[in-house]
């Protein structure tokens, strides 16, 4: 007879404090090269061990553990209108689309076509209207706009479609110059954006090791105006990464640490998240599989370790490999999205829309996933016990053969106990074929119609959009 499997287990306190400590030893020992003569003057002046001629620091544990000190373990990624604030760091786990991809899977055609303006637009409306996408990051390259203006276009029509919390990348320091003036105008200056910060900004190094001068340029200019950032290495196992899960989680790590310590080194307070995107290949094929069950393993380790230096940690959950939203994908995007969320992530990115191993989207796909999303923060709220919830009462009074349906205790606790899916098919047979067979991707696609149908118009003042033209020109309408 065949041996039943043991039940899962994260990996322990004393497996994980190996992977730190081994993390640790990578920066004291191999370091991070940097290729920014700048920011090795700042960190050799700060006490770190810097070879200029190897463009190579070292972080001794002692002083990491000094500059760590300085990063904050609670702030708050504000939305515009303080209905979808995120409070990182209190045991609170929020999901978020995914971005910069290059394609968009149109269900009208079967076929794909390249990510356009109107796709941000329409991306960022979905989001908007989705309840358990609490934040938006930028979802598509832009292919119909010129690249000097690629960045304040992506952020302006994400800004005038979600009051919602928007993050998104900057290429290059002139784009998160771009998105600083606009936001800047938004929040009615300077001083009430630096206050509430309602936009936030990736950067991210380069694996194995290494961070180039853009990348320092864009954290250094973000965190000097109070803006969140991340630096979110993205190693990939058996490439830019060892092959083993703990080897990448080392090296992930090490990475991780050494974002966090570079921007506290830069600017002490900052508000930057423990930030990892450690990813996997199907070594036979050399194909990215960021659906795998490793990944998603990977990412949920990357939670316990950044959470031992009580630092809110991002990570990726919720990718597949599938072409279309079919089975794979929500087989792929479950297993991910709970196990990330059940390790206690901060903000999980990827989760909503993301398609094709993380290079497509689907509109269809939004709304699934802001589903599967709902039944992953059912899961999360566990069980509620106490004297209400036990029933006695209505146990003792409903009686041996009773029925509970008419019950108050029943009308009482029915909308808080229960998660009801507005996808899900849960008709008998008949009453389905009556129906039209209808099943969870037609029923997104009905959703998608009707909120693109139903929000038109941008939610930015009038006035504000004039002031905005004036002061910004280069905007493009969608």
């Amino acid at each position: 007879m065949k041996a039943g499997l043991p039940y899962y287990r994260s990996p322990t306190s004393e497996e994980i404090g190996k992977i730190d400590r081994a993390g640790r030893r990578v920066l004291e020992r191999t370091g991070v090269r940097i290729r920014d003569k700048a920011c090795l003057d700042v960190l050799k002046q700060a006490g770190a061990r810097v070879d200029h001629d190897e463009q190579r620091v070292r972080f001794s544990g002692d002083w990491l553990d000094d500059v760590l000190s300085n990063a904050p373990t609670r702030f708050t990624l504000y939305s515009r209108d303080g209905k979808n604030d995120l409070h990182l760091g209190e045991g609170n786990v929020y999901f978020a689309n995914g971005g910069r991809v290059f394609r968009i899977l149109d269900m009208r055609t079967g076929g794909y076509r390249l990510t356009m303006l109107r796709d941000v637009v329409n991306t960022a409306t979905l989001v908007e209207h989705l309840d358990n996408i609490r934040f938006y990051v930028i979802a598509c390259q832009i292919h119909d706009v010129a690249p000097r203006n690629y960045h304040l276009n992506d952020f302006y029509h994400a800004f005038n479609r979600t009051a919602k919390h928007v993050m998104g990348g900057c290429d290059s320091l002139e784009g998160a110059q771009q998105m600083w003036k606009l936001a800047s105008l938004i929040a009615g200056g300077e001083d009430n954006l630096r206050k509430r910060p309602f936009v936030s900004v990736i950067t991210n190094p380069i694996s194995p090791l290494t961070l180039e001068t853009t990348t320092l340029n864009v954290l250094n200019f973000c965190l000097s105006r109070g803006i969140p950032t991340t630096c979110a290495p993205a190693p990939i196992a058996g490439a830019t990464a060892p092959a083993t899960l703990a080897g990448t989680l080392v090296q992930m790590h090490a990475e991780a640490l050494a974002g966090v310590a570079i921007a506290q080194t830069l600017h002490p307070g900052a508000k930057v998240l423990y930030s990892a995107v450690p990813m996997a290949m199907d070594l036979r094929t050399m194909e990215l599989a960021v659906g795998s069950v490793e990944m998603a393993m990977m990412n949920a380790a990357a939670v316990e370790l950044g959470k031992r230096y009580n630092l809110p940690v991002y990570v990726s959950g919720g990718l597949t490999e599938a072409k279309r939203p079919d089975i794979q994908a929500g087989v792929e995007k479950s297993v991910s999205s709970m196990l990330v969320a059940m390790a206690g992530a901060d903000c999980v990115r990827l989760t909503a829309g993301i398609l094709d191993s993380g290079n497509s989207i689907s509109y269809e796909q939004y709304v699934i996933d802001n589903e599967i999303i709902g039944t992953i923060h059912r899961l999360l709220a566990g069980i509620k016990v106490d004297e209400a919830t036990l029933g006695l009462d209505v146990i003792d009074k409903v009686g041996p053969g009773g029925n509970y349906v008419m019950e108050d205790h029943t009308v009482e606790h029915m909308t808080e106990e229960f998660f009801y899916p507005e996808l899900s098919v849960r008709y008998n047979f008949d009453v389905w074929e009556e129906r039209g067979r209808p099943n969870m991707l037609s029923r997104a696609t009905d959703v998608v119609r009707t909120i693109l149908r139903d929000n038109r118009d941008g939610i930015l003042d009038v006035d504000l959009l004039s002031e905005i033209a004036r002061t910004c020109p280069g905007i493009e309408t969608s």
